[in-house]
C-alpha cells in the first residue's frame, strides 16, 4: 500500500502570507489548497504576528499536515523588513513546533531551483510552472499562495535527499542543533 502524507508549505510575510498544501500519495503529489492570509489592513504588527500564528494553527488542525516547508527570508538592504520577516517566519515555525510537527527551511534560490530547473526563476514563471505540474485551472492574482506552495512541492522533490535545509522535528531539536544561540 502506498504511503500517504501531506505537506503544508509557507511563504511567510507580514503583508501577506502566501500557504499551500499537497497530498503525497506513493511518489505522486496532488494539489489540496493553496490560499493567503491578507494581513496589510492590520497596522500593530504584533496583531499580525498573532494571525499568523492562529492561522498556521488553523491550517495545521484542519489538514493535520506531516510535515512543514517554509521559506526562509532572503537577506536584504532593510534590516526593519528583515526582522518582520524573520519574526512572520518564526511564529509560523512556532505553530508547527508547537504540534511536533518537523519543518523544513528552504532558501529562495532552491525552491525556484526545484520548481523551474531556475533558481532565478519569477514569481509569475514559478506559479505557470505549479500549474502545468498540479492541473491547476486558475492562478491567483497575487503569487505568494504559489510561493507557498512551491515551498511544499520542493520539499516533496527533496525528500530522501541528505542536504535540504534546516530542519527541526519539535522543541527539543530546535534548541539542540541551535544551541548556541539559547541561554543557559
Amino acid at each position: 500500500m502506498a504511503t500517504e502524507k501531506i505537506i503544508l508549505g509557507i511563504d511567510p510575510g507580514t503583508t501577506i502570507m502566501g500557504f499551500g498544501l499537497i497530498k503525497v500519495v506513493g511518489k505522486k503529489m496532488e494539489f489540496i489548497q493553496m490560499n493567503e492570509l491578507l494581513l496589510q489592513k492590520y497596522n500593530d504588527h504584533y496583531v499580525k504576528l498573532k494571525l499568523i500564528f492562529e492561522r498556521t494553527i488553523e491550517l495545521i488542525d484542519t489538514y493535520h499536515p506531516d510535515e512543514i516547508a517554509i521559506e526562509a527570508p532572503f537577506f536584504g538592504k532593510n534590516v526593519q523588513s528583515m526582522l518582520k520577516l524573520g519574526r512572520a517566519q518564526g511564529v509560523a515555525m512556532a505553530a508547527g513546533l508547537s504540534r511536533e510537527i518537523p519543518i523544513t527551511e528552504y532558501l529562495p534560490k532552491k525552491i525556484k531551483m526545484a520548481i523551474t530547473g531556475n533558481g532565478n526563476a519569477s514569481k509569475e514563471q514559478v506559479a505557470k510552472m505549479l500549474q502545468s505540474l498540479l492541473g491547476l485551472k486558475t492562478l491567483p492574482k497575487n503569487l505568494d499562495s504559489t510561493d507557498g506552495l512551491a515551498a511544499a512541492v520542493c520539499h516533496f522533490y527533496n525528500e530522501g535527499r541528505v542536504e535540504v535545509g534546516k530542519s527541526y522535528s519539535g522543541w527539543d531539536a530546535f534548541v539542540k542543533q541551535n544551541s548556541s544561540r539559547v541561554k543557559k
